[in-house]
């Protein structure tokens, strides 16, 4: 992928559906990452890529070396949560993904836009293109985890990360409310289908608590999380509740500054499953 290519170049669909399985892509050269763990969703507005980011920071903070690959390519946020905003470098062998301040390795195709609020108008083909370019041709180097920060839904890039990447495990993420259940079921049948293992379930927004008297509050409805827990047999590795610092520190760029209990459970359980 080369800097600076306009991303909303007119182009064909050239590919062409494949029977059979799909051979994995092998690891760029100068890479060696040790196991890749995909965070997905049924549908968009449940805090995917905040629990993504979230994930990330706390391998890092256990001192694991780690990377995010930024699959949601038409709506991508993960440079914004931990405050990236410097261009991919270059080596022969490929780009150098955007390190943050802590340490976190990123790449995301927002980094390579001239303005990060510029739309990616692509077709999937295109979409799929780029996201195993983020495999092949990213100088991600030593990573002990590559966390693949997947678009919503069963579309065409879940569908390629799960079929060409080496997905050792996927965090599943929801939140309370009914038609988020309903959806996230069909992300699970599709990870089951394909015999990728699921490592978890994360349900974000569960609660409130009252910063006044401290009553928890179900803003969105009971919790979930059991229930699907107990129709699918999936682990709930954490219930994140609504917590003002953490979008707090979102906007700002400092995700990785964020800690609680459960982002703390979640990294534990991705640690278990390996």
């Amino acid at each position: 992928m080369a800097e600076g290519t306009n991303p909303n170049q007119e182009g064909q669909d050239t590919e062409q559906p494949m029977s059979g399985p799909i051979p994995k892509l092998p690891q760029n050269e100068a890479n060696n990452i040790k196991g890749v763990i995909a965070v997905m969703s049924g549908k968009g507005g449940v805090g995917k890529s905040s629990v993504a980011a979230l994930l990330a920071a706390g391998l890092s903070r256990a001192g694991h070396r780690v990377g995010v690959l930024d699959a949601d390519v038409t709506g991508p946020s993960i440079p914004k949560l931990f405050g990236i905003s410097g261009r991919p470098g270059k080596t022969e062998k490929g780009l150098l993904p955007v390190e943050s301040e802590k340490g976190v390795k990123v790449m995301s195709l927002n980094l390579l836009l001239p303005n990060e609020d510029d739309p990616v108008i692509w077709r999937g083909p295109l979409i799929a293109g780029a996201v195993r370019q983020f495999w092949t041709d990213i100088v991600w180097g030593d990573l002990d985890h590559l966390v693949v920060d997947l678009p919503p839904g069963t579309g065409d890039s879940p569908l390629t990360v799960l079929q060409s990447l080496p997905v050792d495990g996927i965090v599943i993420v929801s939140s309370p409310q009914e038609l988020a259940v309903m959806v996230v079921k069909k992300a699970i049948k599709m990870a089951q289908s394909m015999g990728v293992p699921i490592v978890g379930l994360v349900e974000n927004m569960s609660y409130l608590t009252c910063p006044h008297c401290g009553e928890r509050l179900e803003i969105f409805g009971a919790s979930k999380a059991q229930q699907i827990s107990d129709e699918t047999g999936l682990p709930v590795l954490a219930t994140i509740a609504i917590d003002p610092k953490l979008a707090e520190l979102g906007d700002a760029g400092r995700i990785e500054d964020y800690t609680a209990t459960p982002v703390d459970e979640m990294v534990e359980g991705v640690r278990r499953s390996k």
